[in-house]
């Protein structure tokens, strides 16, 4: 059962909540940032629960603003990479990095699909990311996001996924010969991006998924 330490949870949250975030989201990119809720939690988890943050590698898939790369800074990572391919949120990242006075993060610009075989393979012990969630045009990068996060960490991914697609992915992780644990259910809120959205925002049932490989030993 998981373990919340409610007062570290807040303020994790506040600190996050001050930080920039797009003002223009990339609609082709699903760029949904992550809310300082989901990611004060995720990185709580991580952190408190099955402690693969502290001194550990961390890298951060698709980082966009830089929100879950700069909680897992705060939360004591030795060193937090995260990989973005849009320059504009790149420049947001770096700028919260800045105000933050953090010198553990690095940002880099790529495309997630060019990871899978890079010399970042195998080069993280814990990889965690908030992947787009695959409209009928992305169909299926959610997925793709995952399994190029899985060659990168040596022991755990943290993934977060809509709670629908939870009977799939499940099925996916047993062809890859890894472990789904899901962790928590969370609401994830989008704000209205198109001109053709009815309301405001719309709500997301999103679980934290935990992802490790048999016969690893875990770092000390």
């Amino acid at each position: 059962m998981l373990k919340f330490q409610h007062k570290k949870v807040k303020k994790l949250e506040q600190i996050l909540s001050t930080l920039d975030i797009f003002e223009k989201p990339n609609i082709a990119l699903e760029q949904y940032p992550t809310p300082p809720h989901i990611a004060a939690h995720m990185l709580h988890i991580m952190a408190e629960n099955t402690g693969e943050v502290e001194e550990r590698m961390v890298a951060d898939l698709g980082c966009g603003c830089g929100t879950l790369s700069i909680a897992a800074a705060i939360c004591g990572a030795s060193m937090c990479v995260g990989f973005e391919i849009d320059a504009n949120a790149l420049e947001i990242a770096q700028r919260n990095k800045e105000d933050m006075e953090l010198e553990n993060i690095d940002f880099i610009q790529c495309d997630v699909q060019d990871l899978s075989e890079s010399r970042w393979q195998k080069a993280f012990d814990t990889v965690i990311l908030n992947p787009p969630f695959g409209t009928k045009s992305n169909k299926g990068i959610d997925m793709m996001f995952l399994k190029t996060a899985l060659s990168l960490a040596r022991h755990t991914v943290y993934s977060l996924h809509k709670s629908s697609t939870i009977e799939h992915i499940g099925k996916k992780a047993k062809q890859w010969n890894v472990k789904m644990e899901p962790l928590y259910e969370m609401v994830f809120n989008v704000n209205k991006s198109r001109k053709q959205h009815k309301s405001e925002s719309r709500d997301f049932q999103v679980h934290l998924l935990r992802f490790t490989f048999p016969n690893v030993i875990k770092k000390s």
